[in-house]
């Protein structure tokens, strides 16, 4: 061994080290294996950051953008209530949502469509009277099974393509992954769903069971085309029945009825009183085609705020406000459109201008709960008089009440101790709010207000970026690119957005590792490491050398971070199917299968971590579950490999 084999051999066993570790935060550790390379010499410092520039990291951050523009424009959730039965037993909606997520995951990042799924599961978890672990960790395996289906699904399989790419072989397209991986993914499925979720440890959540909020008294506009015009409040009330909640009460031209007549038939431009948790709001909106009474009202402003600007006059005002001054500055502070206008004058803005203050605010806008404390100066007042809008930049969206209802508006309704307010706008302002009223900001709460055009539209976007990488009609790093840009002209994904949108810590482990793995290549030691097991352990014979790389990827995978395991173990597959006279396209094969099927621990996939509070899961519950599915992965893998990529390439 060189002394640059060994240097290279020595980082690497530092780098695995502090990844299992676990002290540092991956993208630290792999920065620093980086710095240590390029001060060895074993990675030109001029070249050090090329990896940042990867075909392999451009797409990742690229798909992260997009995933993001499905999520928030509510075309994630129209799926999640077309596919998910209303009512059925537990093996059907566990059947049902681990399939989803599964779909999902191969044509968007996998950590995201759990993330997306994570609040439906929860709630199928309640209706089913099971513990929230087990149909999380049922979603969770089946999103990290999809991603293997196709290149954009899970990063591995987007860095073995970048290294089959530098072999001189050219990457790997849309769907060569999916033959493999979808036979793979259904077997997983098919043993999760058939009985294996019983295998999960019905785990409480403690943190859950502490803080529960009850119901919610929302209002909502029925807006023109939505599918409650026409419908009687019983016929709504079915479909609202789908999501545990219920119609309390209408108020058509500011006349109250409270307990409306069932067969009562709803009009354009009603207003329902609507009692739903806070996780069920958007789906209440969605089904429905209804608008929350805040954003409505935000949209009349602004017209009126326009037409007065035409027509050379001052601001209107909002007398349901109790301030004579309310302006356009209110339409700043609507739900899912931004936040409020920050120069607080209340001066006149154009639709550009106020274009402009969507995106810049909206980033920062939340969704919070505040407990109305016994005392509290909030008691006895309502969002009227305390001109939330005009004075915090705050939207009052529902108001929780134990044991009580009241025929008031929603805004002018007194606040009373114990009473839980779901408040919208930023932190500061809910904080500075809350400080001086001696509320408590309680917990954040994600609603994605739907928005049709914007659904359709990112979906369309996604459809044309995976088209143009499945097709061959520009590299899939481009094409993800040119969806990301046509996102932010179009707005499915704020500009201001984009940023956040990228998990950064992957970026750079990518972008850090890359350079390394090259190293390794280059001072011949892959190689060495791939001579070593292939003589030692497989001894030359390449059906156990693909098992062998296979296995070790799927070890590292359930002990590190994906990602990082395929990178360092693609230069290891080309070198062992060099040394055998094989071609490499299945070993590099078995490394994206092994690096996506990381089912034993909490901290081999983003999946399972996201998954462990909520689950209230142990280090040791998840091979319970894990170990079948990955035996699984080994038995049906192997055959499917050497079935659809031949050894003799």
């Amino acid at each position: 061994m060189s002394f640059d084999q060994i240097t290279i051999l020595a980082i690497l066993a530092a780098t695995v080290g502090m990844f299992l570790w676990g002290r540092w935060r991956h993208d630290m550790v792999a920065a620093g294996a980086l710095l240590a390379c390029v001060l060895a010499g074993l990675v030109p410092a001029v070249g050090a950051f090329a990896g940042f520039g990867h075909p392999a990291v451009i797409t990742v951050a690229c798909v992260l953008v997009l995933s993001r523009g499905l999520q928030t424009s509510g075309a994630i959730d129209a799926v999640t209530r077309t596919v998910l039965p209303a009512k059925s037993g537990p093996m059907l909606a566990i059947a049902a949502l681990t399939a989803l997520g599964a779909f999902l995951s191969a044509f968007m990042n996998n950590v995201g469509a759990l993330a997306l799924l994570m609040p439906v599961a929860i709630q199928i978890a309640r209706k089913q009277e099971l513990a929230p672990g087990q149909v999380l960790m049922p979603l969770a395996f089946g999103s990290i099974l999809g991603g293997m289906t196709t290149l954009i699904g899970t990063p591995p399989n987007l860095i073995v393509s970048g290294f089959r790419q530098e072999a001189g072989d050219g990457s790997f397209a849309m769907f060569d992954f999916a033959p493999v991986g979808v036979t793979v993914a259904v077997a997983g499925v098919l043993l999760i769903i058939l009985g294996g979720w019983k295998l999960v440890p019905r785990r409480k959540n403690a943190a859950a069971e502490g803080f529960d909020t009850g119901a919610y008294l929302t209002e909502v506009r029925v807006p023109e085309g939505s599918k409650a015009v026409g419908k009687s409040v019983r016929e709504v009330e079915v479909v609202l029945d789908e999501n545990d909640a219920q119609v309390v009460g209408i108020v058509r031209s500011e006349f109250h009825v409270h307990a409306p007549n069932p067969g009562r038939r709803l009009r354009v431009g009603d207003i329902l009183v609507v009692e739903a948790e806070a996780d069920a709001l958007a789906d209440v909106l969605s089904s429905l085609g209804l608008k929350l009474e805040e954003e409505v009202r935000r949209k009349d402003l602004g017209e009126a705020a326009k037409k007065a600007k035409e027509a050379g006059d001052g601001p209107p005002t909002t007398a349901d406000e109790g301030h004579a001054g309310a302006s356009a500055r209110d339409d700043t502070a609507a739900v899912s459109k931004g936040g409020p206008d920050e120069d607080g004058d209340g001066a006149e803005t154009d639709g550009k201008d106020e274009e402009e203050d969507e995106d810049s605010t909206r980033s920062a806008v939340v969704l919070q709960e505040i407990a109305v404390l016994p005392g509290s100066r909030l008691a006895g007042r309502s969002a009227s008089d305390l001109n939330l809008r005009t004075r915090y930049s705050i939207n009052l969206l529902a108001l929780s009440r134990e044991g009580e209802r009241s025929m008031k508006r929603l805004r002018s309704q007194d606040f009373r101790d114990g009473d839980l307010l779901l408040v919208q706008g930023t932190p500061e302002a809910i904080s500075e709010f809350a400080s001086d009223f001696g509320g408590v900001p309680l917990a954040e709460r994600e609603l994605r207000i739907p928005d049709k055009r914007k659904a359709i539209t990112a979906s369309a976007i996604m459809a044309l970026a995976v088209g143009g990488a499945a097709f061959g009609l520009v590299p899939a790093a481009v094409s993800f690119a040119l969806g990301v840009l046509a996102s932010m002209v179009l707005r499915t994904v704020p500009p201001r957005d984009v940023y956040n949108a990228i998990d950064w810590p992957v970026v750079v482990l990518l972008a850090a590792l890359i350079p390394v793995a090259g190293a390794m290549e280059a001072t011949g030691t892959a190689d060495l490491i791939a001579r070593f097991l292939l003589d030692t352990v497989a001894q030359g014979h390449a059906v156990a050398g693909l098992a062998l790389i296979l296995v070790v990827t799927m070890t590292l995978s359930d002990l590190m971070n994906n990602a990082a395991t395929a990178a360092v173990m693609c230069p290891i597959a080309i070198g062992a199917a060099s040394a055998i006279g094989v071609s490499a396209d299945p070993f590099l094969m078995a490394v994206a299968v092994g690096a996506s099927c990381a089912f034993l621990t909490p901290i081999g996939h983003q999946n399972n971590t996201l998954i462990l509070g909520p689950g209230g899961f142990r280090f040791g519950d998840y091979w319970r579950l894990g170990l079948p599915v990955q035996l699984l992965v080994i038995v049906v893998s192997i055959p499917m490999l050497l079935l659809v990529w031949p050894l003799q390439g």
